[in-house]
């Protein structure tokens, strides 16, 4: 009896069965790959906190972050975001829907100064993708609008990413 059962499971280990992941009866949506072509987008605010934290890390204390008399005598309306903190948006563009993207260049225009509170897409466009091996070097045009027109930065960036797959990751702010 117990070499009939071992010989009934390997019979059944080695048999071919059709792999089903979805137990639901749903399939899933279609993975989306990058193209040359191909923008990506996010929206943040800027807020008093974030310049704060931001400057303990980068230990950029400029008044024209913190001070509005300072900034407006400086010629800007108020307080300035700091600029490498907008540009900022761009590597976590490309990392939240490529997990394990590794940025390799930047090149930054600063247009237009971005304020506290105010509302500002980064967008990243797909120019050029080059496979290197098992991973890929993707070129991009960055740029930063505020109140969805105003161009604030733009510039160039490389990353190499694991795959073309994209995989939206949720971001922490």
């Amino acid at each position: 009896m117990l070499s009939r059962n071992r010989m009934l499971i390997r019979s059944l280990l080695s048999s071919s069965f059709p792999c089903t992941r979805n137990f639901s009866g749903t399939t899933p949506p279609p993975r989306k790959f990058l193209e040359t072509g191909d923008t990506l987008r996010q929206t943040r605010i800027f807020t008093n906190e974030d310049v704060t934290e931001y400057s303990k890390a980068s230990l950029d204390s400029n008044p024209l972050h913190f001070d509005s008399e300072f900034a407006r005598n400086a010629g800007f309306e108020d307080r300035l975001v700091h600029g490498m903190l907008v540009a900022a948006l761009f590597p976590r563009i490309i990392a939240s829907h490529f997990p394990g993207a590794v940025y390799v260049s930047q090149s930054l225009h600063y247009k237009s100064p971005v304020y506290v509170g105010d509302a500002v897409v980064g967008e990243v466009q797909v120019t050029n993708i080059r496979k290197n091996k098992s991973r890929y070097i993707v070129k991009f045009l960055t740029k930063c609008f505020k109140n969805d027109k105003l161009l604030v930065i733009d510039g160039e960036a490389v990353a190499i990413l694991p795959t073309l797959a994209e995989e939206k990751v949720n971001v922490v702010d």
